[in-house]
């Protein structure tokens, strides 16, 4: 599991950490592990022309003595000061006594324009509130002009701890970062600046406490799938109810259930009447298409904004098992659900829920998944690029999993089947919303690799091979996802 940490965890930690060291040990580490990535991404540095934008304190050292290295071994650096009384003096002298160069910031627009490769060491994780005018100036022109553009610990200019973007900020191609991830790498609007995150060991992971979000991985993943065994029966691994479709939106009732059929529950119940039950009927024969008890109710993807969505709600969140309500379900909600429902809205969805506009919710959506937890004591996913899983106690986790191809019409219905079939099966929502989100994604990865531009229909043929990797996956071996 990757964690991501909040600033005053990860400046503690460094602090411990660096009183067992000599002294300036810990950024030389940093620096090294910085300048033997470029230099990979360089695919060598001789020759190379690497520009290096150096802001005050420890980020703009670290800039500034891989810069060093890079000069070493031939490339041609010139280091871009912002801010020249409070450039790090070591860093600076290093880079000097290498062949590097110092420019002042109205000097380097050339420099950019024909730079192989810039590093931003502008601002580290104490930067607050955006980049200034001339800094802002530097980063657009090497975006527009330069080669690959490569951070130093985080983008200068997000907010660490939230993941939000309030100003002028750099967009990188790759960010190394030390030690552990910080909240910026994994919550958007800022993950998508950061571009490739590489991580890189300095020896925090033993000083760090638990993380403010974590991001699973393949091999947590299938640890916790609900597998049968061999004394699974179809009720004990799980039966799930499904209220979804209408007349307009019969379709929904088809990819919810095959959702549920095809995200691995036992049985699944559909509680629908007229075309969208015939449809159900047509597409998965397994179903029952009749109540009964369950385990689990997945309910309001694609059901309307009537009456009878009202009532659905309300009989599913009172039957005392799990509900994952979605979509059209999610304007019914009474004050507070309880944690063991769990609310599936994208950002739309959700700036409505909470009263507010959309484009709030795309600016703190970490804020926003928080707050709709708290307020109906229940889990939150909130859909995206990078979907987030919140939990009213506060726990949240980041889905590393998707492909930009997900955002079709009918995706959310399968992933709403998928989730239900999840808590059916024994998870607690946070887990349930977790798995779902990553096997979604990945499916969506598998359906991709088949056609390119996938429907919904593709994505569910492609859930079957999704949990095939997943099941390949050798346990306790850490992993990226597949």
């Amino acid at each position: 599991m990757i964690g991501a940490h909040l600033v005053e965890d990860v400046r503690t930690a460094e602090g411990a950490l660096m009183a067992s060291l000599p002294d300036g040990a810990l950024m030389q580490r940093a620096a090294g592990a910085l300048a033997a990535r470029c230099a990979r991404l360089l695919g060598g540095p001789y020759g190379a022309r690497v520009v290096l934008l150096v802001g005050g304190g420890d980020n703009g050292g670290d800039a500034l003595y891989a810069g060093a290295r890079l000069a070493r071994r031939g490339a041609r650096v010139d280091a871009v000061l912002v801010v020249p009384d409070r450039a790090h003096r070591g860093g600076l002298a290093a880079l000097l006594a290498a062949g590097g160069r110092a420019v002042l910031a109205p000097d380097a627009g050339v420099l950019l324009r024909r730079a192989d490769l810039v590093v931003d060491g502008l601002l580290g994780i104490g930067g607050r509130g955006g980049l200034r005018v001339d800094a802002a100036t530097l980063t657009d022109t090497a975006r527009e002009s330069a080669g690959l553009i490569v951070a130093v610990d985080l983008p200068s200019g997000v907010e660490p701890d939230t993941g939000e973007v309030v100003g002028p900020h750099v967009r990188a191609d790759v960010t190394v970062t030390f030690g552990t991830r910080k909240v910026a790498h994994v919550v958007d609007p800022a993950a998508a600046a950061s571009g490739r995150v590489v991580d890189v060991d300095i020896g925090l992971a033993r000083l760090l406490p638990a993380p403010a979000v974590e991001v699973l991985e393949s091999v947590d993943v299938a640890a916790r799938l609900p597998l049968p065994d061999r004394t699974s029966d179809k009720y004990s691994r799980g039966v799930v109810g499904v209220t979804a479709g209408s007349p307009p939106y019969a379709g929904a009732a088809v990819l919810a259930t095959g959702g549920a059929v095809r995200g691995g529950a036992g049985m699944v119940r559909y509680a629908g009447t007229g075309t969208a039950a015939d449809l159900v009927r047509a597409r998965w024969p397994e179903t029952v298409v009749a109540e009964g008890r369950v385990q689990a109710w997945t309910v309001g993807s694609g059901l309307g904004s009537g009456e009878d969505t009202a009532a659905a709600v309300a009989r599913a969140l009172a039957d005392d098992v799990p509900v994952l309500v979605d979509a059209d379900g999610l304007a019914h909600l009474p004050d507070r659900v309880g944690p063991r429902v769990l609310l599936t809205p994208h950002a739309g969805e959700l700036a409505r829920m909470l009263g507010v506009e959309r484009s709030e919710v795309e600016a703190r959506r970490l804020h926003h998944a928080r707050e709709a937890a708290r307020r109906w004591d229940a889990c939150v996913l909130l859909k995206g690029a990078t979907t987030l899983v919140v939990a009213p106690d506060g726990r949240v986790r980041a889905n590393p999993t998707g492909t930009p191809v997900l955002a079709t019409a009918g995706s959310g219905d399968v992933l709403a089947g998928l989730g239900g079939a999840m808590l059916a099966g024994g998870l607690d929502p946070l887990e349930a919303g977790s798995l779902a989100a990553y096997v979604h994604g990945l499916a969506g990865q598998v359906a991709a690799e088949r056609s390119g531009a996938p429907s919904a229909q593709d994505l569910l043929a492609a859930l079957p091979e999704a949990l095939r990797r997943l099941s390949d996956v050798p346990a306790g071996v850490r992993s990226t996802p597949p």
